[in-house]
């Protein structure tokens, strides 16, 4: 980190945080692990949550801006722009003591080099409190300021859930839990569960998952029980558990692990079952198949791991068919927002029919090495159809010998048809789409 980052203030280096994703289009976690390590201890997790909410709930409070604002501030205002919304958030979310938020978001003008601002600034902020509840029903009022979405979003998820999409856009804006998947190679759910509670650290078994702890309150992974030397659990949602199940592994498979990276449903896939006889994962990126290795190697397992193009057969496959594929393929990432909302910003409608060519290609390619009777599972972190459903309808229609196999969860998500859309739940899993498809042999 050079000097100019070490020498900013803490709020200061929000504003520039909010700048690289709002305006430069940078995600939010690389610009956070960037810009956190100039920031004292003490002030690490303020400006994290400083940045996540105020990115999270951008265009409500860029909205509510815009309401007290005489005229839009000029271009190479921008920061101040930022700013501002970043006294807005402190205001209206976080438990601050109101004189001590516009005194201090004031102050920063003066590190701006713009001590002009400092009235507009100061009023701004007082104004605000005034109109508080006026602009809160002002925003309530639409979709798009009430949970801070992009309007073509809010439109595609009223669209695909027109009787549920408050609560769809509601659960996205939650703060998502941390979740564990207990290596069982190792040890039971149960076993480690009482670890944890013995180390002063709550959870709860998943619902859909049978090997899922949620945890009562996020923690680093550095306080969970046989984490680094044992390989004892993994951090993972749910929603991604389900992978390794859906697959339905048998003894002497091979088994392909198709956009891997970083390896947690590899390792879910040889953890689920161990006497496979090869996984292989392949993914373009090689700074994420580094952690595919490391993920493997913490947790004491084998697969081939290979960076290549997976769309590209000649790449990697030795034109040995495969018995299941899992495609973790590729997407929006919709279901996730709310661990990542820069989602909401970055991502562009034109960006959904872009990602479902690519999908649909991937899908036709990898199917070529999936041997007679073989299985493969296609799954999206997206909730929008044009990436699920109406990939499956497509490859089923245009593939003769594909054909659709039912999907059985514990609990009430079973799925005849042979795909499952699941949204995001508070306190629960992430929004997730799986189908299964079977080659046939006749």
């Amino acid at each position: 980190m050079n000097q100019q980052h070490t020498a900013k203030s803490s709020r200061a280096v929000a504003v520039e945080i909010l700048l690289g994703t709002m305006d430069e289009g940078k995600s939010l976690t690389v610009l956070m692990d960037q810009w956190l390590e100039a920031i004292p201890d003490n002030e690490k997790a303020f400006v994290s949550a400083l940045c996540y909410g105020a990115v999270r709930w951008y265009t409500r409070l860029n909205g509510c801006l815009g309401q007290l604002l005489s005229k839009p501030l000029k271009p190479k205002d921008r920061d101040l722009h930022m700013l501002l919304v970043c006294g807005l958030y402190q205001l209206g979310y976080m438990q601050k003591p109101t004189h001590a938020v516009i005194n201090e978001t004031v102050n920063i003008c003066r590190e701006l080099n713009k001590d002009w601002a400092t009235k507009l600034v100061n009023g701004v902020l007082r104004n605000y409190l005034r109109r508080k509840q006026e602009l809160s029903d002002w925003a309530d009022q639409r979709l798009t300021t009430k949970y801070g979405f992009p309007g073509w979003l809010v439109k595609s998820l009223t669209q695909a859930y027109p009787d549920s999409v408050d609560k769809v856009l509601d659960s996205l804006n939650q703060q998502a839990p941390m979740t564990l998947r207990v290596n069982q190679m190792q040890q039971s759910r149960e076993e480690y569960a009482q670890q944890l509670s013995e180390g002063g650290i709550a959870s709860t078994p998943t619902q859909l998952a049978p090997q899922g702890l949620t945890l009562a309150t996020p923690c680093d992974v550095h306080q969970l029980p046989g984490f680094f030397d044992s390989g004892l659990c993994s951090v993972q949602d749910e929603a991604a558990q389900l992978a390794a199940i859906l697959l339905d592994l048998k003894p002497g498979q091979r088994v392909l692990d198709a956009c891997s990276a970083p390896g947690g449903k590899t390792a879910a896939i040889l953890e689920q079952c161990p006497e496979l006889a090869s996984v292989t994962a392949v993914d373009l990126e090689a700074d994420r198949q580094q952690r595919t290795r490391e993920t493997l190697s913490r947790l004491h397992l084998e697969a081939k791991v290979v960076v290549a193009d997976t769309g590209d057969l000649s790449a990697w496959w030795d034109n040995q068919p495969f018995d299941r594929i899992l495609l973790d393929a590729p997407c929006s990432a919709t279901g996730v927002i709310r661990r990542h909302p820069d989602i909401k910003h970055l991502r562009r409608q034109s960006d959904i029919a872009q990602l479902s060519t690519i999908q649909f290609r991937l899908l036709s390619t990898l199917w070529k090495t999936l041997a007679p009777g073989g299985r493969i599972l296609y799954a999206t972190c997206s909730i929008l159809p044009q990436e699920n459903t109406h990939i499956i309808e497509r490859f089923i229609r245009e593939t003769p010998d594909a054909r659709s196999l039912p999907l059985v969860l514990d609990g009430s998500h079973d799925a005849p048809a042979g795909q499952i859309q699941l949204l995001p739940e508070p306190r629960g899993h992430d929004g997730f789409f799986y189908a299964l498809l079977e080659k046939t042999t006749g």
